[in-house]
């Protein structure tokens, strides 16, 4: 006899349960394609996918300049992380200094102070101080918007000097192309680049970006179309939403926007246009930038869940302008106008600016709210999204009754608690007989139907006012007068 199976009295046994947890995805995590001054940090990473997660991070690899019409990866590293404290933020830069650079003749710049102001864009490792060398004679150092070059004690440059004669290369942003922005994937190397890098976000870090933008190149159609194709189906499973800007300095008044819009081809359930630009103090933003980090403060408020439109939200702003720095006002009747094609906006109403409109970029092409209501479209993405990550873990498992329940009360219960915490009405997982044939259960194929409403919004609110004269009449009786 094996005594250690004997057992006399009463036990339990505990089973582990047949259902998982729901695998949460956090929502508003925005993915920028751009360019940034990566020659001042000696960096090298070009269409490489980098999470960071704050201003430290971001700046440690990408390098900082206010020229953010060169560099906009800049723009949306100061609107995230300084104003809105939004992360984290996955970036690819496409500027490579090896390939977008051009050559600057050897010329004559003054001496000032024992040092020599350099362009910005110079590259530091092509700088050539005529008959000097670096580290003995000199150093260079990227500060303040320049490449110094700072002058050595007991090196060759004698202190009466007013001038050295200097060459170097200098990258030049200009040179990046809506094609490196697009990218794709080199079949030679299988290396990805521009917008098709973010087919490596998950593999990498095992996140889903929901947000895209590319805040110098989006107005561009092609761009456009290709955001929106890689934000309808990336990893072959994953949703989300692209956020272009409309060209300012293309359209500059608002009533021509919906035409820009039909020309361009920005009408896509996964799409969301926004006119004109934003200004925050002396800076000016594309307003996608600024929507995508509000966005992100709203998700977060409600537990990373986007189940809130980001319309009515306080934008971090002080004035809306086009390209050649014209201020905007719109008035609610403008804005109202946009809105009603589809356009995303910003409204000053009640003394501060906040983003007004609740539709994606197919609106009022389609008569679907989960189309084109951007809080739907973005709640069923997430859901979607949240669902196949839990249940990946099931595939290629055994297909059993016990398995199949365990799926439909893992979601129920999921739902149950949406709809506890008012982030649905309701919802509900059902295994439908006739979707489910025999045929299909032996060649490997089960399916489920989802039922879900996410909660509406109070788009539209009327108070019908009305004259009451039984209030007069009341009035009268009191004082002892006539009715």
């Amino acid at each position: 006899m094996d005594n250690r199976k004997f057992f006399h009295g009463v036990r339990t046994v505990r089973e582990p349960s047949p259902m998982n947890s729901p695998f949460t995805v956090t929502s508003g995590i925005t993915f920028v394609v751009g360019t940034a001054p990566i020659h001042t940090v000696g960096s090298d990473l070009v269409n490489e996918p980098i999470r960071a997660r704050n201003w430290g991070e971001a700046e440690r690899v990408f390098g900082y300049s206010e020229d953010w019409k060169k560099y906009d990866i800049c723009e949306v590293m100061f609107s995230h992380f300084r104003l809105y404290n939004a992360s984290p933020v996955v970036f690819v830069n496409v500027l490579d200094p090896t390939k977008h650079k051009k050559s600057t003749p050897a010329k004559a710049f003054p001496i000032t102070g024992g040092r020599v102001r350099l362009p910005f864009e110079a590259l530091k490792s092509t700088v050539k101080a005529t008959s000097y060398v670096l580290g003995t004679d000199y150093e260079l150092f990227y500060n303040d918007g320049a490449l110094v070059l700072e002058i050595l004690e007991g090196g060759g440059i004698t202190a009466g000097l007013t001038e050295l004669t200097i060459g170097f290369d200098e990258v030049d942003p200009s040179m990046v192309t809506a094609a490196d922005i697009i990218g794709g994937l080199d079949l030679a190397t299988n290396e990805r680049r521009g917008l098709e890098v973010i087919e490596a976000v998950f593999p990498k870090y095992g996140i889903l970006p929901d947000i895209c933008i590319c805040p110098n190149h989006s107005s561009n159609p092609e761009v456009a179309a290709v955001m929106a194709a890689k934000m309808e189906n990336y990893n072959s499973v994953f949703n989300g939403k692209a956020l272009i800007d409309v060209d300012t300095e293309a359209v500059t008044f608002y009533e021509d926007v919906p035409d820009w819009k039909d020309d361009n081809g920005i009408t896509g359930k996964s799409q969301v246009l926004c006119f004109p630009l934003v200004q925050n103090g002396t800076r000016t933003f594309r307003m996608s930038t600024h929507m995508a980090g509000l966005m992100a403060v709203v998700d977060v408020r409600n537990d990373s869940i986007p189940c809130e439109s980001p319309s009515n939200k306080q934008l971090l702003i002080d004035s809306v302008v086009i390209a050649d720095g014209s201020e905007v006002l719109l008035s609610l009747q403008q804005a109202n106008y946009l809105n009603a094609n589809g356009i995303t906006t910003a409204l000053n109403f009640n003394g501060e600016f906040r983003l007004w409109g609740n539709y994606t970029a197919v609106f009022p092409n389609s008569n679907d709210p989960e189309e084109y209501f951007l809080y739907a479209s973005r709640m069923f993405d997430w859901v979607s999204n949240t669902v196949i990550l839990t249940h990946w873990d099931r595939v290629d498992g055994m297909l059993t009754e016990r398995i199949i329940e365990s799926i439909v009360d893992t979601l129920n219960i999921w739902f149950n608690g949406l709809v506890t915490n008012q982030r649905l009405i309701g919802g509900r997982a059902e295994f439908p007989s006739e979707l489910n044939s025999v045929d299909e259960f032996r060649t490997g194929k089960i399916t489920f139907k989802l039922y879900i409403t996410p909660p509406g919004i109070a788009q539209e609110i009327v108070n019908v006012l009305t004259f009451d004269p039984s209030y007069i009449e009341s009035m009268l009786a009191r004082l002892g007068g006539q009715t």
